[in-house]
């Protein structure tokens, strides 16, 4: 399948590691460009950046601390100036902290929610704002979580508030810029083998696997084929939805 997606200028929020990590090489596979933010693992931001480019694709590493509104909009204002314009955001950046929930302070709170919900309406306020005046269209993609859904069992509960957010957030974008062919669309994780859920996979492997049907823990490089199609021309008819990509934990 012709994804169409050569040429395109893509900006992704916590690219450098993990699942975005391998979204910014599955999209540099389809000629994308791509401006890789990252906010401490520099190191692994550039060597990322020399990778892409290794494929024939422009790539730049940004650093901003998306717990930071003001970083939040310079990013994609960064990407949009380096790029020349922008054609997809992919909002992949979140943390998970663990605390029950008579035990969460505020600041970890207020943290959680916004670096995994407040960044995803700004760097999309600021993506959209930028195609607006461009008169261009464009895709949206956040990454949420069957948390959003289900809830979290094992001291997540300000993580799965902040991924429940992202999909209403999600659905009201997708209404509200469909016209201007802006396709706005969310992934839902399960459980993917990544730096962030490694201590807890080895720490509840039992647990975890026998949460999902198709009995395996997912690769960063499933979900980045999943999302390089959302971002696609071929997935132009899809918006405001959230697509299961937990190995069948959800089932909605």
């Amino acid at each position: 399948m012709d994804f169409n997606l050569k040429n395109k200028n893509a900006v992704i929020t916590g690219g450098s590691r993990g699942v975005g990590r391998a979204i910014a090489l599955e999209l540099a596979k389809e000629g994308v460009n791509v401006a890789v933010n990252y906010n401490k693992s520099a190191d692994a931001a550039q060597q990322l950046v020399k990778e892409i480019e290794a494929r024939g694709c422009k790539a730049y590493a940004i650093q901003a601390d998306l717990a930071n509104s003001e970083d939040s909009v310079s990013l994609v204002e960064e990407a949009y100036s380096k790029l020349g314009t922008l054609d997809i955001l992919v909002n992949n950046a979140g943390i998970w902290p663990s605390n029950w929930i008579q035990d969460i302070p505020l600041t970890e709170w207020n943290k959680t929610l916004e670096v995994n919900l407040t960044s995803v309406f700004l760097t999309s306020q600021t993506f959209i704002k930028k195609l607006m005046a461009a008169k261009k269209g464009g895709k949206i993609l956040n990454v949420t979580s069957q948390a959003a859904f289900h809830g979290s069992t094992t001291g997540h509960a300000h993580y799965a508030a902040s991924k429940a957010g992202v999909v209403s957030l999600t659905v009201s974008m997708a209404r509200e810029v469909a016209k201007l062919g802006i396709n706005v669309n969310a992934i839902a994780l399960g459980i993917v083998e990544t730096d962030m859920t490694k201590q807890a996979l080895h720490d509840k492997q039992e647990y975890y696997m026998n949460r999902i049907p198709l009995g395996r823990v997912a690769k960063p490089e499933d979900i980045a084929k999943i999302s390089t199609f959302l971002v696609s021309e071929p997935a132009s008819y899809i918006t405001g939805a959230t697509i299961d990509a937990t190995g069948g934990m959800l089932m909605r």
